[in-house]
Formats: structure tokens, sequence, C-alpha cells
């Protein structure tokens, strides 16, 4: 048998035994690809990715400013409350699959977070704005393909996103908020991507001096939004209200305390894993019918960041 007188008809080329593939790319998620996505900030959650620190926050020792830190935390104390926060989430029945860069990271490996964001076809890899952090998405990207993420887009050119910039208002919409870490580039790239997959972005500006969306928005129902007065874009309030969500404020306090309060990961509806010690607006949670699971995070909030920004989100139960 010779390759020109028997090619033709064989299955390589569409002849009998020729199986066409026929279903979509996100009927293939949790078959051929491993369960995972979201279209919602409060389903039940399924799976995260998280990088326990290490030696790399060291460098905050000499200059807590040159790794975007405010002050240097302790190495032991930090990986302490690290581990008793991925123990949290197993205890919820979350799924925890770790990040472990070869060699040492750069020292804000650990906020996940910000590398990354789901949506219900794969993930969107972030694009840091720091030069400190540029680089980090790398691991993730790694990371996500070993456990069967599916890619979606790599961003390019000049811009930069980083994931806590990114919302699920409803299943048909993103919110993303431009600002520091995330400029007018990656939006115009993200709402490309998102519009191939049905989906509208709303961008929002972020006043000046803030960190992430994440920082001043929260959702923890599908009728329930968390925010901070003065400080949540109008934009993105007025969108809440128009699917009808309830705005539970955040009460008056140091700017310190409401930050590290509101940074949160909603476990599923109405129920949230928070920072413990924040009692005044675990209360005000509380009274709004939340059910609060509370960690230690006291030396990790010296590196800038608590739960919400530790945590990067890979599935959560579709809505």
């Amino acid at each position: 048998m010779t390759f020109s007188e028997n090619s033709f008809g064989a299955a390589a080329y569409g002849g009998r035994g020729w199986q066409g593939r026929e279903r979509t790319h996100r009927e293939e998620i949790g078959d051929l690809w491993a369960p995972s996505g979201l279209d919602s900030e409060y389903a039940p959650l399924r799976q995260v990715l998280i990088h326990p620190p290490g030696a790399e926050l060291s460098v905050a020792a000499t200059d807590p400013d040159a790794a975007q830190m405010l002050e240097a935390p302790d190495l032991g104390k930090a990986r302490d409350q690290h581990a008793a926060m991925a123990e949290a989430y197993r205890a919820a029945g979350v799924t925890v699959d770790l990040v472990d860069p070869v060699g040492q990271p750069t020292p804000n490996q650990m906020f996940c977070a910000d590398l990354f964001v789901m949506t219900p076809e794969g993930a969107i890899l972030a694009r840091p704005a720091s030069v400190v952090r540029a680089g980090e998405e790398r691991w993730v990207a790694r990371r996500l393909a070993d456990i069967g993420v599916p890619i979606l887009r790599t961003l390019t050119g000049t811009a930069v996103f980083e994931g806590a910039d990114l919302m699920w208002l409803d299943p048909d919409t993103a919110v993303i908020g431009m600002g520091l870490r995330t400029n007018a580039e990656a939006v115009m790239q993200i709402s490309a991507t998102l519009e191939e997959i049905g989906v509208e972005t709303l961008a929002v500006d972020m006043p000046f001096g803030t960190m992430h969306l994440m920082g001043m928005l929260r959702i923890v129902d599908r009728d329930l939004a968390i925010c901070w007065p003065r400080r949540t874009p109008f934009a993105a309030v007025r969108a809440l209200e128009e699917r009808g969500m309830e705005i539970l404020w955040l009460p008056d306090g140091s700017d310190t305390d409401l930050n590290r309060a509101l940074n949160i990961v909603t476990l599923g509806p109405r129920k949230i894993l928070m920072l413990a010690g924040y009692d005044r607006v675990q209360k005000v949670y509380e009274a709004a019918g939340i059910d609060c699971v509370t960690v230690d995070g006291s030396e990790l909030v010296k590196a800038a960041g608590a739960i919400g920004c530790l945590t990067g989100v890979v599935g959560r139960d579709p809505v």
C-alpha cells in the first residue's frame, strides 16, 4: 500500500471512521477540561488556587516599599496563618490547589487573586501593573494548565490588569475597575474576549489612591452586595441596584480596619471567610444575615493584602 494510492478515504482524511468534534468548548469543561469556571461572586465556592509564602518575604525585611508591603511580615507566623486559611477552605468543602514556582518567587506571589480571573470558559491571565510583580502570572498559568483549567486569554501589548479588579455582576455582565492596576488597554482586550462568550463588560473608574475594585465592593448573595461609602464607583452601585441588589454599606471606621474587614471571600450565599478581630464590622455583616467564618491574618496583612487578595478563585457552582 502506498500513500498516494490509498490515503483517500482513510479516517485521517475524513473517510470512514472519522469522528468530528461537535460539542462546544464550554460543553467540554468538566469532561475534557477539569471542572472550573464561574459566572457569579456568590455561588458555592468549589476550588481555589493559593501560594504559601516562603523565603521571598525576606525581601521586605530591609525595604518594605520595594516589595510593595506595609511592613515586613514574620515568615513563620505568616506561613501558619496562611495554612490556617487553607484549612478553613478545606473545612468548607473547597478544593485547595497550590502554586509552587521554581526557585524563589517574587515577594507578592502569594496574592493569587491578582494573577488571573475565571470566566465560564476558562481563565484570563492577568498582567500585573508593577515591575516587582512582573512574571508572577507565569507560575499561575503553569499550575492552571497542570490541573486542567483552560486559558482563555493572555493579555498583550501595553495592557496591565490584576484579577482583583474584575467582578461578576450577573452571568451576563462583568464590571472592571480602571485605576492604578488596570488600564484602558486591558479593559479593551478583556471586553473583546468576554464579548466572544456572550458577556457584557462595564468599565468603571476607581478613586485615586485605591488599589483594587475588590477593596471597595464584594458580592455575597444574589441580592446583597457590600460597598464602601464614598469609594465604591457610582456606576457600579447603580448597576447593582438595577439588578435588584440591596447595598450593605460599611459602617464608619478607620480606613485600615474597613479595608481589612472587607477583604473577604464568599464561600456561598451569605457565607464568607473574613479576618478575625474586626468585630464591629462583623456584627454589621451578621445583622444582615451573613454567616462569618474567621481566621487570623494579623501577620499577613502587613504585606498589604488579606484573604480576598490571597485567594485565586478557580471554580464556583454555576448560577
